[in-house]
């Protein structure tokens, strides 16, 4: 058969659609997201291939209407995890003999699908299941999903480029091959990038993939794995499961294939995750890859340099885009004294213009917060915030559940830096200020360094450099993702790595060589041309007279 060493085409990061008024982007989603709207679809999981369908069908809506039906998924229990799990073994006998550059052209055409025909498509679902507005769906269903696929492809051909020299008489060589078993891959709700990626990416390894989604992210789901099947992916590479968590570690975590999870959720749920490996380590062929990203509790540290519209337009975004419900939301700031009676004004003069409604009228910042759960959760810290003597809400701190989950942007003044919500991760939009003494910056900053378990993203707002190398480095560990005079968010393929330590994950920077590489186990293969023929060296011979 034809053999050739092949590049593969440039990796690029997907151009952002603008959505304006008059543009065809704007009419081709508006009459998708109608189309949506004025169906119930039913999903089925996917095993092998094969729509599985059960008898247990739970309602999608739209957590911003509440009342509105998008269709019913299908259930599913422990058997199927089981059935997924022997889908996914039979179909390894092919994948992981199937040339590289064919699983390449799989992904890189399931990323011309994403940001072509599919592209309204994967945009309206995210909006109308998860409640993300036009741009937040666009940066993310569209075109992050489509960054993943096109430079994970980079990535695995980088990786096999890692070859080692080879002295003469020898030829030395990597085989990069994938692991023995399956991965499971556990996805959150808030990104459906992330969603399509962490399946995606060890698949692209070579390997085969048991894929749990977020029950408030099915929506978007179904069609990730619909752009999968029409892009060519063999049946049971990737099997989509309609399960709940422990009714899939159950299974999984006992199997003794399991050689992999890849994982983006909570730090508590990652860390159940991990001492359950631990306790089933014996029963396992291999010593699993433990791969996640978990909870932040982010941060934006200023000083009295600061430009001030600068600083609030970033507290802004980066607290509030998708109601805050980014692992790398902005959620605790810090604000020296000097400058905190200017920042408030105009924080407060920019957040009374912001709009908030349900993401199909294209005006609106924000939309609802996920679920009920999340509702209460964050309704009750705001009350909280009302009533305690440590702290003051200075804006928003208005909710209202009966057509959908709205929660205004809340902003929290914490009287002292070890407050609750200075703390703790909340998920949704509310931003937790402490003001310093100007002449406490060091302390400050030990204040921050020491304050959560945190170390996903974090931001410092100064003109001064010396400032900025000083902070920069103090926070060293504060952080796996660091921005200077930016918000703490919107990290992009190909160009920030994304990832944090500490109680926020491994940092295995999620679409970079350092992911990948996660996914796939290396034989190194030597081979001597001219085999030695005597079992004696040089220097066993006797010294001459």
């Amino acid at each position: 058969m034809p053999k050739g060493f092949f590049n593969v085409p440039e990796a690029k990061n997907e151009p952002i659609l603008s959505y304006a008024p008059g543009t065809p982007e704007r009419r081709e989603l508006k009459e998708k997201l109608k189309e949506l709207r004025s169906q119930e679809v039913e999903l089925p999981m996917v095993i092998g291939g094969n729509d599985v369908r059960t008898n247990r069908k739970v309602r999608m809506f739209p957590p911003h209407e509440i009342e509105h039906t998008l269709g019913y998924y299908n259930q599913g229990d422990a058997s199927h995890v089981e059935m997924a799990i022997d889908a996914a073994l039979e179909a390894r006998k092919k994948w992981v003999n199937m040339s590289w550059q064919h699983r390449a052209s799989i992904f890189l055409k399931a990323a011309d699908l994403l940001s072509g025909p599919y592209r309204s498509k994967i945009n309206a679902a995210t909006m109308l299941g998860q409640s993300k507005n036009i741009y937040q769906a666009e940066i993310d269903a569209a075109c992050e999903l489509a960054d993943f696929f096109r430079f994970g492809v980079k990535v695995m051909t980088d990786i096999y480029k890692l070859q080692p020299e080879s002295s003469i008489g020898t030829w030395n060589y990597n085989e990069f091959r994938p692991l023995e078993g399956f991965i499971f891959a556990l996805t959150p709700f808030n990104f459906t990038s992330i969603a399509g990626n962490l399946p995606a990416a060890p698949a692209m390894m070579g390997n085969v993939v048991v894929w749990k989604p977020s029950k408030t992210a099915v929506y978007s789901a179904g069609v990730i794995m619909e752009i999968f099947k029409e892009a060519g992916l063999p049946d049971g590479v990737i099997n989509l499961v309609y399960v709940s968590g422990p009714v899939a570690a159950d299974v999984v975590f006992s199997h003794k294939e399991f050689a992999g999870i890849h994982f983006t959720g909570s730090t508590g749920v990652f860390q159940g995750i991990w001492k359950t490996i631990g306790e089933n380590i014996y029963k396992y062929k291999s010593y699993p890859r433990i791969v996640g990203e978990t909870g932040g509790k982010d941060f934006i540290f200023a000083d009295n340099t600061t430009k001030i519209q600068e600083l609030v337009i970033a507290m802004i975004r980066g607290a509030f885009e998708y109601q805050g419900q980014k692992c790398s939301a902005a959620s605790r700031a810090y604000i020296p004294e000097s400058i905190w009676d200017e920042v408030r004004e105009k924080l407060g003069a920019e957040l009374a213009t912001v709009k908030m409604g349900p993401p199909e009228d294209f005006t609106n910042f924000m939309n609802a917060v996920i679920d009920e759960p999340s509702f209460d959760k964050l309704a009750g810290f705001i009350d909280r915030a009302k009533n305690d003597e440590d702290a003051e809400v200075i804006f928003g701190g208005n909710y209202d559940k009966s057509k959908g989950y709205f929660i205004e942007p809340t902003v929290i003044l914490a009287k002292k830096p070890d407050y609750i919500t200075m703390q703790e991760e909340l998920f949704g939009p509310v931003l937790t200020i402490y003001i310093y003494d100007d002449e406490e910056l060091d302390h400050t900053l030990d204040v921050v360094d020491n304050t959560s378990i945190y170390a996903l993203t974090g931001a410092v707002f100064s003109q001064c450099r010396y400032n900025i190398e000083k902070i920069t480095k103090r926070l060293d560990n504060a952080a796996g993702n660091f921005y200077i005079n930016d918000k703490p968010t919107g990290a992009v393929v190909g160009q920030q790595p994304f990832g944090g330590a500490r109680g926020s994950g491994t940092d295995d920077k999620a679409g970079s060589i350092f992911n990948m590489l996660r996914w796939t186990s290396i034989r190194s293969i030597k081979e001597n041309f001219v085999s030695p023929t005597a079992y004696t060296y040089p220097n066993f011979e006797p010294d001459s007279e």
